[in-house]
């Protein structure tokens, strides 16, 4: 007879219950302060607005211009071409040889920081960034604005186009100045130069009429100075 098999006692595994679907969660919204974490910072804005060597140079050209003028006044006084001389109270040099050793000093140093001044400015390319573009239109709004007292200063950085042609044209007159004053100093040398301004007397001229409009655009720089001081400090400090 045969024998019967052994039964299992172990109970049989249960099918797991099917899990029903769950939905996705959506994501908790991004706080404000992680979204601005994962924006993309702008540069920081320098708080220089002059540099270093924009402020040297600067105070060297209206120190050499000052000695220039008055020692220029002194020589004019010796020769002059009009009916009036200048108050020797505001001249520089004591007598003619006294005068043109200054007005010399005042030369060299203007011609070589001037040009120092000049190439910075196109090597950095401020040149173009701080004096171009002047269109008419837009000195003629700026210049009506500063009339009425409403041409805004709050950026020091940016220079209106009133500011923008006054710098072009002194840089132009102070090249004129240096044309003309070749001419006076060594006139058989420069005999071209000379010739192209109409002679000796006509360079004298030229560098008077030069000179006068530099004494205009000085006075006229030192009276927006007074009316906007905060100009001043950055020239100084530099911020």
């Amino acid at each position: 007879m045969l024998a019967r098999p052994a039964l299992n006692n172990t109970p049989l595994a249960t099918p797991a219950p099917a899990l029903s679907p769950v939905a996705p969660q959506s994501a908790a919204p991004e706080s404000d302060a992680k979204k601005r974490a994962r924006q993309p910072v702008p540069p920081a804005i320098s708080p220089v607005i002059h540099p270093r060597w924009l402020r040297v140079t600067h105070w060297l050209n209206a120190l050499a211009v000052v000695v220039m003028i008055m020692s220029g006044w002194r020589i004019y006084n010796a020769a002059p071409f009009f009916d009036f001389t200048f108050p020797n109270g505001i001249t520089l040099g004591g007598w003619l040889g006294g005068a043109l050793q200054w007005h010399f000093a005042g030369m060299w140093l203007l011609f070589f920081n001037g040009l120092l001044y000049l190439a910075l400015n196109v090597a950095t390319g401020r040149l173009w960034r701080k004096f171009l573009p002047v269109s008419p239109g837009g000195v003629v709004r700026d210049l009506l604005a500063a009339l009425r007292g409403r041409l805004s200063h709050a950026d020091p950085r940016r220079y209106n186009q009133v500011q923008r042609l006054a710098y072009l044209f002194v840089m132009a007159d102070i090249a004129v100045l240096i044309l003309s004053g070749l001419v006076l100093w060594k006139s058989v040398q420069f005999d071209l130069l000379r010739d192209l301004m109409g002679g000796y007397e006509a360079a004298r001229r030229v560098h008077f009429f030069a000179m006068a409009l530099l004494a205009g655009f000085v006075a006229v720089h030192l009276a927006m100075v007074a009316l906007v001081p905060r100009s001043l400090l950055t020239m100084i400090r530099g911020k």
